[in-house]
């Protein structure tokens, strides 16, 4: 009964075959695993060419198809680990970490069915058990980073079936793209976003971190009840009279390096990960390569709808880099010293919140403003503290609720701010001036203690700080700036004005007074 449950939980993942097999005495892959443990000089397993070869036969003895996987993946393969790293580091991968992954997966079987039995367990009355956290579901997934460790040693191996994921609103696990795109591209970064993957690796075989990680998919309901806080309509941001939170405003530094515990958003893609496992290395993809542990998520965490953001609380660091884009590169390990808190998890809070890609014009329509005013506000509020009174006990929405409730698992975030960035600027085409101000008013109206913000230099917003005081001068709240930007917006729209909104809201201010 136990293992006919873990195998239904199983199955809404991709997980059930990989499973089936290795419970019930799957002989040739558990010989091919067993076979890396001895080394390569038993395994035969010491070069990327071999590898690519082990990899098609481990998929065809569980009746994967071959041609599943990216077309040059083979030759990816083979070009970092006999052409791109030296003759050591190869060596050393093949010696020491490639059969401490396939030992972690031998264990894999067992892993999962002590993490079932545990998962009833963790949080009083919820499920935390690894399972498909679909849209509209509210719910939190609670898994060890050695249980992480083993699914990625999955994902390298590419034996995670690609059936039907799409159709699941689902990204593809497997890392067979990753390494395609290596050979059809042969640049840097991509051989720096493998060589961080590998260095993750290394780092668990020498030492298997054991602590959690929690991954939360939020849910704001969409119908309205007055005993909750729902996905709000124009109306109430306007009549909002929540003080404006403070501002710290960086030109220099990034998120991750934030002193202090803050909720760290990742500018994310409607599809949790985006590019990392592809072609893809801008501030999302990066995040996921200095946190291998991130991307185990995109295993069961469908895409994201316009009231839904993913909150992650433990996932650690490993790597060190230099650069963005075209110019990212490895820069060695990386030792993170944040401590254990709840549930064994590290205090490092990273909220996943997608923007509207190319926006245009339609970004200063009242719809564009309210979609990413509530985006933002859904990754940042902490629901379970902004409930009252009897929920209702029959409608969805509430039951998202009562489960935000139930997962309210957290009791320290009252001093616990946001550090953001351009989220939704760059290649995405948001109006940085507009959006840093929708941040802060979803920051201060979800109750967060401050906005820690970084410019990444941005020309447009070196005069941020200035506004930032004017604003407090006046002070307005929520309800008076959120006013202020739909009127901005609406004359942007209509092209009555061309000025940006720092310039437009000052001379605007000027004139009142």
């Amino acid at each position: 009964w136990r293992r006919g449950k873990i195998l239904g939980q199983c199955f809404s993942i991709c997980l059930s075959w990989f499973s089936l097999h290795l419970w019930f005495g799957h002989l040739p892959l558990n010989k091919s695993f067993k076979q890396c443990l001895t080394g390569p000089s038993e395994s035969m397993l010491n070069s990327g060419e071999a590898l690519a070869l082990r990899i098609t036969s481990m998929r065809r003895s569980l009746s994967l198809n071959v041609s599943d996987l990216a077309p040059c993946a083979s030759q990816g393969y083979a070009l970092f680990f006999d052409e791109k790293i030296s003759r050591e580091e190869s060596a050393k991968f093949f010696g020491e970490v490639v059969p401490a992954l396939c030992g972690l997966l031998l264990q894999l079987p067992s892993m999962l069915e002590t993490h079932y039995q545990n998962a009833d367990h963790v949080l009083d009355g919820v499920t935390s058990g690894l399972c498909l956290l679909g849209p509209q579901e509210a719910g939190i997934v609670f898994l060890s980073q050695e249980l992480i460790a083993a699914l990625l040693a999955c994902s390298f191996f590419c034996l995670f079936p690609e059936v039907d994921r799409r159709l699941k609103h689902l990204q593809g696990i497997n890392f067979d793209e990753l390494f395609s795109f290596l050979y059809t591209r042969q640049c840097m970064k991509q051989e720096s976003k493998i060589r961080c993957i590998v260095h993750y690796f290394e780092r668990i075989c020498q030492c298997m971190p054991k602590g959690f990680v929690s991954f939360e998919r939020k849910v704001l309901p969409l119908e309205y009840n007055p005993n909750y806080v729902s996905y709000p309509e124009a109306d109430y941001w306007a009549k909002s009279t929540t003080p404006l939170c403070s501002v710290q405003v960086h030109s220099t530094g990034v998120i991750e390096d934030q002193p202090g515990e803050t909720l760290e958003v990742e500018f994310a893609d409607e599809y949790f990960g985006g590019l990392t496992l592809r072609h893809g290395c801008l501030q999302e993809e990066i995040r996921f390569m200095m946190n291998p542990e991130l991307i185990a998520g995109m295993l069961f965490l469908p895409r994201m709808d316009k009231n839904e953001a993913i909150e992650i609380v433990g996932a650690e660091r490993f790597t060190l880099y230099t650069g963005f884009g075209s110019s990212f590169q490895f820069a060695g390990d990386y030792l993170d010293n944040k401590e254990l808190a709840s549930y064994m998890r590290r205090k490092t809070r990273v909220v996943a919140i997608d923007a509207m890609p190319r926006p245009g014009r339609r970004q200063y329509k009242p719809d564009g403003l309210l979609r990413e005013v509530n985006k933002a506000f859904t990754g940042y509020l902490h629901q379970c503290k902004h409930q009252a009174g009897t929920l209702p006990s029959s409608a969805s929405g509430s039951q998202v609720v009562e489960c935000s409730e139930r997962l309210c698992i957290d009791h320290e975030e009252k001093t616990i701010g946001v550090a953001t960035g351009n989220w939704g600027c760059g290649v995405f085409g948001g109006d940085p001036e507009v959006k840093i101000m929708l941040q802060w008013l979803a920051i201060s109206q979800s109750g967060r203690a401050f906005m820690s913000y970084y410019t990444f230099g941005l020309q447009a917003l070196q005069n941020v700080s200035q506004v930032v005081e004017r604003i407090g001068l006046q002070e307005m709240n929520v309800g008076e700036l959120w006013s202020k930007l739909v009127e901005y917006s609406t004359e942007r729209f209509s092209r009555r004005t061309k000025l940006g909104f720092f310039s437009w809201l000052i001379t605007s201010l000027s004139s009142t007074n």
